[in-house]
């Protein structure tokens, strides 16, 4: 009697170039199975029966991008992708990139900081009407400790505006601004539930301010705004029993205002953090996200093999086609490498000897920011600087006189904030301090622009992680400019990540995974 020939085994696989195949087949279940002659331990990716010398040792299910991080920070936001993008200041994450991102099925954030309140009502405006119904866009709130009025205002509009998110940013402490965001409009559904009407996710890079994010708004901050009747007794009320925010991002190694923390310190710490605030206070754990340093498949995976819910992209975003930021400045972000960054002195925080990440390859923006500040600190008034360096300063630097800077400077600030006007002309430092915040504020937006005569004053806020991006997009397709979206981008680390991801776990399986398997190549992705 002739044996029963055995199904053809085609699924199963031990050599190298299948097992390369079978690991980025992420939407696939995986059986990791064992060759029981030799040993061999492989892969089976399709439905047909074993052969009688293969042994099941364990399946794994699909692995699908949409599912790497916290699924309810996606019903929260109506998100399809845990994955954020934007909030880069002076509008370079301007309306575009938001309306783009939200219709990707990821979050948006409109970079605000740096702009006039007039500015961010009109793109609120645009927003509201391009998204009507959406629920995965946002606006960012930067701290102002030199101009909480203008805060405050910023925090009128968002509120006025029903923004769905507010990401606030760079705080050192908690303002009545962005407490007023969190808490305003809080209710309570049927079955007792509050319900906030603004999300709020909170940037931070210390465990001490994230855990002022975690904790529920401090009673005087909430009778402060009640007394001013900024918030009902209700709301405040509510307010006390839930965090100020609902997700905070742990802000590592990155762009604009750092602490220059690595994520695998950083992220860890706001977890543990997280889990004691919510255990000794009682309240409602907040989701913890990962920033800085995310710009390859391999840094997004490990941020959520970490735990983040959620990954944030910054730097990167500003060489997307949808980027308000110029043709100019975008081809010296395509040229930077992982050390062509340098810390300078940051314009919003410039007395206080704040500084913040900028590029510094084709730039000499940060040697001449570094020198503003040192002048501010060695002297009392422009006028007592020795007559030499007042003169190289205003030809090498302000490009013009300091008395025409001021005059500029001076018509700028009485629109804005007259009160900064009125205690200038008390304080010859303090002038003198905003006619260089001047030269700081001004060359982010000729980078914007696109300035030929101010391109070696281009300020452009560039974490190291614009180097491994570069690398990674290589020869790719996102190597040419016009394929460089942002959706493109977030799909393509997202998907890469759950390649990564996948091949992470079938290694642990015991699978002789090549190391090909780790690495990922951009391609057009629907």
């Amino acid at each position: 009697m002739t044996a029963e020939p055995l199904l053809p085994a085609t699924d199963v696989t031990f050599d190298e170039v299948g097992l390369l195949a079978a690991t980025r087949s992420v939407r696939k279940h995986s059986r990791v199975v064992r060759d029981r002659r030799t040993r061999s331990i492989g892969l089976a990716t399709g439905v047909a029966p074993l052969p009688p010398e293969v042994e099941l040792l364990g399946t794994l299910p699909p692995t699908y991008p949409e599912w790497l991080g916290d699924r309810d920070f996606l019903t929260e936001h109506g998100a399809r992708f845990p994955y954020v993008a934007g909030e880069m200041a002076n509008g370079i994450a301007g309306t575009r990139m938001v309306v783009a991102m939200a219709e990707a099925g990821m979050l948006g954030i409109f970079g605000a900081g740096g702009l006039a309140p007039a500015e961010i009502e009109c793109a609120l405006a645009e927003l509201t009407k391009s998204l009507r119904g959406r629920r995965n866009w946002g606006v960012n709130l930067i701290h102002m400790p030199g101009a909480p009025e203008l805060e405050d205002r910023v925090a009128d509009l968002l509120i006025a505006a029903g923004t769905p998110i507010v990401s606030a940013s760079a705080f050192m402490e908690l303002t009545p601004a962005v407490v007023r965001c969190s808490a305003a409009g809080l209710t309570v559904d049927r079955q007792g539930r509050i319900v906030r009407r603004t999300k709020l996710i909170a940037k931070v890079s210390r465990p001490e301010i994230a855990e002022q994010f975690m904790a529920p708004a401090p009673p005087q901050i909430l009778e402060h705004l009640v007394t001013r009747r900024l918030l009902s007794a209700t709301e405040a009320l509510l307010a006390r029993k839930i965090p100020v925010a609902q997700d905070v991002t742990a802000e590592a190694d990155s762009g604009g205002h750092t602490d220059n923390r690595p994520l695998s310190v950083l992220l860890p710490s706001l977890l543990a953090s997280r889990d004691t605030m919510s255990s000794r206070l009682r309240v409602p754990a907040v989701r913890v996200g990962a920033a800085g340093g995310i710009g390859t498949p391999a840094a997004v995976a490990g941020a959520f093999a970490t735990g983040a819910a959620y990954v944030v992209t910054g730097t990167i975003n500003q060489t997307a086609v949808e980027a308000e930021l110029s043709g100019a400045a975008k081809e010296l972000l395509a040229q930077a490498d992982l050390m062509d960054v340098c810390m300078a002195p940051a314009s919003d925080m410039f007395e206080l000897g704040i500084k913040l990440q900028v590029l510094r390859r084709g730039t000499m923006f940060a040697g001449r920011a570094a020198q503003l500040y040192e002048l501010y600190q060695s002297f009392d008034s422009f006028e007592s600087i020795p007559a030499q360096r007042r003169q190289v300063l205003e030809r090498t630097v302000l490009g013009e006189s300091f008395q025409s800077a001021w005059t500029a400077t001076r018509a700028y600030w009485l629109h804005r904030d007259p009160g900064q006007v009125a205690r200038a002309e008390r304080d010859p430092r303090h002038l003198m301090a905003l006619v260089f915040r001047s030269y700081l504020g001004r060359s982010s937006q000729w980078a914007i622009d696109g300035t030929p005569a101010r391109r070696t004053d281009f300020q452009i806020w560039c974490g190291p992680v614009i180097g491994a991006f570069n690398r990674w997009i290589g020869d790719s397709f996102l190597s040419h400019a016009e394929n460089r979206t942002v959706a493109q981008i977030g799909l393509n680390l997202m998907e890469g990540a759950a390649v990564v991801t996948r091949a992470q776990q079938l290694r642990s399986s015991g699978v002789p995974v090549p190391s090909a398997a780790f690495s990922f190549v951009p391609r057009p992705l629907a």
